[in-house]
């Protein structure tokens, strides 16, 4: 019988190239980590540092640079991250070298709310810690506030934070036991009657012409309350 040679041969080299690929796969999955990576995305990261999420990372995995990357539990370091108040989404992942990354995106602050206790509310009406890292610079809202219920003040503040005019000049949000709105204006002492929402964008659209016509005219001062709750207009009373 004429033995197949370039077959013999074919098939040791298969079965080499399965033991080198599988010896290589067990090697690197007993790998242990070597060390931690943390990327922020967005614009503004200052309310946690990249020491906080390395110490969340690790409290997640016990004698985590000591266990091998196969027993890395990633969707638990993600939960774990994303329970955090100041994190809004977090990916987590292995490198070849054992590396553990993380990419984090923070919580952004519109408001800070000044009650009973001190937080912020985020872009998608939630609460968020204040940061011992940094202070943002957010409208103030004061009043009678319901915290079970701040959706009046979340709506008022996300206008204002998308609006590149409102954002400058809004300081204040107060709100009364009726949820009605009043704002101040940086550097101006005037009250701004807002009301209910009703309207809430036309409204403040009438607030920015105003501003900027009273502006013109050199009239900021002279007035102590702009009464936005009328159609298509605006009725200012002077001091």
């Amino acid at each position: 019988m004429r033995i197949n040679w370039s077959l013999v041969k074919g098939l040791f080299l298969l079965g080499l190239v399965l033991f080198l690929y599988a010896f290589s796969s067990f090697k690197n999955n007993n790998r242990p980590v070597s060390s931690l990576n943390v990327e922020f995305t967005g614009e503004d990261n200052v309310f946690i540092t990249s020491e906080m999420v390395n110490k969340l990372l690790i409290q997640s995995q016990e004698k985590l640079y000591f266990l091998p990357k196969e027993d890395i539990d990633l969707k638990e370091m993600e939960f774990l991250l994303e329970s955090n108040d100041m994190i809004k989404s977090a990916q987590v992942y292995l490198t070849v070298n054992g590396e553990v990354r993380a990419k984090v995106e923070q919580k952004c602050p519109i408001a800070r709310v000044h009650s009973s206790d001190v937080f912020y509310i985020d872009e998608d009406g939630f609460r968020m810690p204040l940061s011992s890292d940094h202070s943002a610079r957010v409208p103030l809202v004061y009043g009678v506030l319901d915290h079970e219920d701040l959706e009046s003040v979340y709506k008022v503040a996300s206008v204002v934070f998308n609006d590149s005019f409102l954002k400058m000049y809004i300081t204040e949000i107060f709100q009364n036991e009726n949820k009605e709105i009043s704002l101040k204006m940086r550097l101006l002492d005037f009250e701004i009657l807002v009301g209910n929402l009703d309207n809430l964008e036309i409204k403040l659209r009438n607030l920015k012409a105003f501003y900027q016509k009273a502006k013109k005219d050199n009239m900021l001062d002279v007035y102590k309350s702009v009464n936005l709750q009328f159609e298509n207009q605006v009725v200012c009373t002077e001091k």
